[in-house]
């Protein structure tokens, strides 16, 4: 798995995408954290742990840019919490003594370390088939001169009921003209075409509270959820915040 590394050890999501868009991948780290095959041998019948163990000996004395992946065994909730601590993303749990299984997410858990900020509401989208009230929302901040920056959107962990209220109190604040310093991208290397005939802007007056796991090398939010709306704050307070990770499991792979 190619990683880029921040100065701290810690891995950049953005900074790879920017190194593998600009074809400069000559700082990227290679971390192998699994073995299947070895001299026309397979093993991946073998233990996930005698798999690792026969790894860590192949890749003894490997060039610097190419990393075994180490592994804690137990203590899965107190290694979360130092991770998260420590800013990683998240950690990966597997089953020890299974073999591997291709396509078979069931023998591994991915816990995240989630992100959590205020954005102001600067519009939504229709909604699309059976969905009712929105689509998604368009999620701002304000930069330090005082602009309104698109932060990207979120269309997730919304209820029914939810997305009908929210569409009640964004219709009214509706403007034809965008908020927005600049416009937001239509297309993006995550998420569906942002498009201009289902979209509507709204004036900035509502804040929405989100969880995300990072931000693209474009600062647009990755793997978004609502958690609802603030309303004791005014949009116009919002300003990009130093995210700060809570150690909470992310859903199954």
């Amino acid at each position: 798995m190619p990683c880029a590394l921040n100065p701290d050890g810690t891995t950049s999501f953005a900074a790879m995408q920017a190194a593998t868009d600009s074809a400069n991948t000559g700082d990227l780290i290679y971390f192998a954290f699994d073995l299947l095959h070895l001299d026309g041998e397979d093993l991946a019948h073998w233990p996930l742990l005698e798999r690792k163990e026969k790894l860590e000996t192949l890749l003894a004395g490997a060039h610097a840019r190419l990393r075994y992946s180490d592994h804690v065994i137990g203590s899965g909730p107190a290694v979360l919490r130092e991770a998260c601590r420590l800013g990683a993303e998240g950690i990966v749990s597997k089953q020890i003594d299974r073999a591997y299984a291709p396509g078979d997410r069931g023998i591994w858990v991915k816990a995240k370390c989630l992100k959590r900020q205020e954005f102001a509401l600067v519009g939504w989208t229709d909604p699309k088939a059976s969905r009712q009230g929105i689509g998604a929302l368009l999620l701002g901040y304000y930069d330090a001169g005082g602009q309104l920056v698109y932060a990207g959107r979120v269309g997730t962990g919304m209820t029914d009921q939810e997305l009908t209220d929210l569409a009640a109190r964004l219709k009214p604040l509706a403007i034809a003209r965008m908020p927005l310093a600049a416009p937001p991208p239509r297309e993006t290397r995550f998420g569906s075409r942002l498009e201009l005939s289902r979209l509507h802007w709204v004036r900035p007056k509502l804040v929405v509270e989100v969880t995300f796991s990072t931000w693209t090398a474009e600062g647009l939010l990755r793997q978004v959820v609502y958690q609802g709306l603030r309303d004791d704050k005014p949009a116009s307070e919002v300003r990009l915040e130093r995210p700060s990770p809570s150690a909470r499991p992310g859903r199954r792979a």
